[in-house]
Order: C-alpha cells, then sequence, then structure tokens
C-alpha cells in the first residue's frame, strides 16, 4: 500500500496495520533522511500494535542519504531512493 508523504497527517494507523496483518511485510520509502524519518515512526506503530505478529520478515526502511539533499535533480538521484532501491528491497524481503 503506498502512503502520500503529504497525507501522513492524520496518520491511518488501522490502514496501515490492516495492510500489514494482509501481506506480512512493511517497505517504508521515504525521502528524508532515515534516522528519526517517518518511516521509524511507522515502524515503531507496527512494533506496538497486534500487526507485529504477522510480519514474516524484517521491517525494511529506505531513507535518504545522511545529508542535506542537493537542488541538482541528478544530485538528488544520488541521495533519495530510486526505483532499482526499491525493488532491490522489496525482491530482498
Amino acid at each position: 500500500e503506498v502512503v502520500d508523504l503529504r497525507t501522513i497527517r492524520p496518520m491511518d494507523h488501522e490502514t496501515i496495520i490492516a495492510s500489514v496483518m494482509k501481506t506480512g511485510r512493511l517497505v517504508c520509502v521515504y525521502e528524508g533522511v532515515k534516522t528519526l524519518g517517518v518511516g521509524a515512526e511507522i515502524s515503531a506503530m507496527i512494533a506496538e500494535s497486534e500487526a507485529f505478529d504477522y510480519l514474516d520478515a524484517p521491517i525494511i526502511r529506505l531513507g535518504g542519504a545522511e545529508s542535506p539533499i542537493p537542488y541538482n535533480p541528478e544530485l538528488e538521484k544520488a541521495v533519495v531512493p530510486q526505483v532499482p532501491d526499491i525493488v532491490r528491497a522489496v525482491r530482498a524481503l
């Protein structure tokens, strides 16, 4: 299930929990830095919910590099997750 970060507040906990319980998986992908990012919040929410027992694999978080995001579009691609990164993570899961 894809969550648009522009609509993260209020966070729809019920939908995220239901999705994890249905699929047994969670991959959080976001452009912000991985440390203290929205993926950490979603991961913590799942760890504290009944959905945790439904996980068939570890939670994967793909966040941006621990650096400011460049203005140059080509440089930006180097620091935020791209489609090949997401595909690799999902296949590894």
